[in-house]
């Protein structure tokens, strides 16, 4: 996204009540994606790619087409078909145009096809905006046969077409007093007062190319320089739209491109194939997975999404492994491939920065790199290294991983971090939060703690190492206790107070509770409080509107509210609700306690939510971060911790024999 587009988008939203002006939405279309390319089709059949977190290619900046000389609109049927492949049609009356996209690494295919009373010498109008190495300026174009290349310095982008291009003409970006302006300017355009350079120093290009037989396919690939020269690239780019020129060719691709497959017997197959789908849509080819598409690169209400948090990469992993053998999947290589990311990217000191790069595992920027710095500062996320540390501790239990010697090394050094940042009261030490917008001592972050401690002492690891985890695990079982507040576990404790407020971010406690009783005995005590916290909090953080229903993120939460009076309902929220329900449910399953019912209800119930048909799932399966009261989806869409977290959740009701979900349509 470039400054450019996202001042279009201003000028056009400024004054919306559901829309943050300026940003980069895709809480509509669908995507596709391969290894380090994502591209965004909206429901107008524009393309955006949102792969630079992923390459460091800026790609399609924007798009748009069109036939017959009527550019598509929005709100067209999309879908993804059974093989993976985005259909969007646009439908014209009497005949319609069939688009279908599939992302082949840096080549994203795009063919468009007639069907119905369509006109027989119908043209395709394609424009597409490059911003080569994210520039706006300083770019040009050359005019190949039959394909046209836009570059900066290091990146070249190209766009070329099945039939032969009848026209390309390039499209002169907004001018100074265009952009200073209060109008937006629509694309493509031709404008009265072109320069002969116009035309040629940009970025920017609009195509007419003919139908034949009914069809024509768009190419566009992005390119590094001193990696793929002009002739290779161009030889791709022929290559690819022969190769992908008919639907079958590209519905095979796709299917055959899949690294995970299910059994026809996996429950709730539909979503279990969405919720691989976007996990892998978000991954690099090192399998690193940034949060979410980064629909706010500028930080115009945000700090980005398009970055690898080693919290929601790891408790993503965790819950692939948690739900891979339940459901029949096998992605083993995921586990293998995200455990050696893990221990490339540890500190010398035992703990994970901020965030990275996932392309490259660089550091990115970020707020919370204290022990990168002076090493004793609040601005540390310490559940993130109790994460990581509960999925490594985890797959060396149950998985066959490539070098578990090392993996037990990297679990040691992440064990002293964690003893480092955890107080002689057994709570962790004053950080930031998972919210990232607070600092204190957290329910939340003691939760990852106790789960971490709980699985290096459940894991093959050596005895004095298990006895060490075990023993801290029980400090923070105690520490606890001071976190109480008489009817649940309070928020955090900051400056020596209890912040006794109702935080979904403790809905980690049933899983860590859990992981604690594999490895020593909860005393009723402890089980009574854990159940009433639970009820307390999925009561008290419930909201429900005439649209929505599900669980708001925490008591105050104003973030990205927009003007709506109270707090919005989080999908990731709900989700963890969900979870922690059907880890209470089992917990109290194990000591035979009645109340077990009881509690996998309510993760049924919450979990209808977020199914297919539910009130906080796009038409497509994706899980926005956010929505508003009146159901409009807000921030990151689709973001992967919901999508893992409720893959999580039908393999544990499954397990438990609990999985009997009844529609939303069947529960009015």
């Amino acid at each position: 996204m470039t400054l450019r587009t996202s001042l279009n988008d201003y000028k056009r939203n400024r004054d919306h009540d559901r829309k943050f002006p300026g940003e980069l939405r895709s809480t509509t279309g669908t995507f596709s994606g391969r290894g380090d390319r994502l591209v965004h089709v909206n429901d107008d059949g524009a393309l955006q790619d949102y792969s630079y977190p992923l390459s460091g290619l800026s790609g399609v900046d924007r798009s748009r087409f069109g036939v017959g000389g009527e550019w598509f609109d929005a709100d067209a049927d999309q879908r993804y078909d059974d093989a993976g492949v985005v259909e969007t049609v646009h439908d014209r009356g009497k005949w319609q145009v069939h688009q279908r996209d599939l992302t082949l690494g840096r080549a994203h295919v795009t063919q468009f096809e007639l069907a119905g009373d369509a006109p027989t010498d119908a043209d395709l109008q394609a424009y597409v905006g490059f911003a080569p190495d994210g520039r706006e300026g300083q770019t040009s174009l050359l005019v190949h046969e039959n394909a046209v290349e836009a570059y900066h310095r290091r990146e070249h982008d190209y766009v070329g077409a099945s039939t032969a291009i009848d026209a390309a003409h390039g499209q002169i970006p907004e001018r100074f007093d265009e952009l200073v302006g209060d109008d937006p300017v629509e694309f493509p355009r031709r404008t009265d007062e072109e320069r002969y350079e116009d035309a040629v120093m940009t970025g920017g290009v609009l195509l007419t190319a003919p139908f034949e037989d009914g069809v024509v396919t768009v190419v566009t690939l992005l390119a590094e320089r001193g990696e793929t020269d002009r002739e290779s690239a161009l030889s791709t780019v022929e290559a690819v739209v022969d190769e992908y020129g008919d639907a079958d060719s590209l519905r095979t691709e796709s299917a055959a491109a899949r690294d995970w497959s299910l059994p026809d017997s996996t429950p709730r197959r539909e979503t279990v194939v969405s919720d691989l789908r976007v996990v892998s849509l978000l991954s690099a080819e090192n399998g690193a997975r940034i949060a979410g598409p980064d629909f706010d690169p500028f930080y115009v209400t945000s700090g980005g999404y398009g970055y690898t948090w080693f919290r929601d990469d790891s408790e993503i992993s965790r819950f692939l492994l948690d739900s891979a053998r339940t459901l029949g999947v096998d992605i083993d290589h995921w586990h293998q491939r995200s455990a050696d990311f893990y221990c490339r990217s540890q500190l010398d000191d035992g703990s994970w920065p901020h965030r990275v790069w996932p392309g490259d595992e660089t550091l990115a920027p970020g707020w919370a790199n204290a022990r990168l710095e002076t090493g004793a500062d609040t601005d540390y996320q310490a559940d993130q290294t109790g994460s990581i540390v509960g999925f490594l501790a985890t797959f060396l239990r149950t998985g066959d991983p490539d070098d578990p010697e090392g993996l037990e090394r990297t679990i040691e050094a992440a064990v002293d971090s964690l003893d480092d940042t955890l107080e002689d009261d057994g709570l962790p030490i004053a950080c930031q939060n998972a919210w990232e917008n607070m600092q204190g001592r957290f329910v939340h972050t003691a939760a990852t703690f106790l789960h971490a401690y709980a699985a290096v002492a459940r894991a093959p690891v050596s005895t004095e190492l298990r006895d060490h985890a075990r023993a801290q695990a029980d400090a923070v079982l105690d520490g606890l206790n001071g976190l109480w507040t008489g009817e649940f576990y309070a928020l955090r404790e900051h400056e020596g107070e209890l912040d006794e407020r109702l935080d979904s971010g403790s809905l980690a406690l049933p899983d860590a509770f859990r992981e604690y009783a594999a490895v020593a005995d909860l005393s009723a005590a402890t089980l009574d409080r854990l159940v009433t916290h639970v009820e307390a909090t999925l009561d008290g953080l419930e909201r429900e509107t005439d649209a929505i229903r599900g669980l708001v993120r925490f008591e105050g939460d104003d973030w990205r509210c927009h003007g709506q009076a109270d707090e919005k309902v989080w999908t990731v929220s709900t989700a963890w609700g969900a979870n922690a329900a059907a880890e209470l449910g089992s917990l109290l399953d194990d000591v035979d306690d009645d109340r077990a019912a009881d509690a996998y209800r309510r993760s049924r119930d919450l979990l209808n939510e977020i199914l297919p048909g539910g009130s906080l799932v796009r038409a497509n399966g994706y899980l926005p971060e956010q929505l508003f009261d009146d159901g409009t989806p807000d921030s990151a869409t689709p973001l992967g911790w919901p999508h893992a977290l409720r893959l999580a959740t039908i393999a544990h009701l499954e397990e438990a024999g609990e999985g009997r979900v009844s529609t939303p349509e069947a529960a009015e």
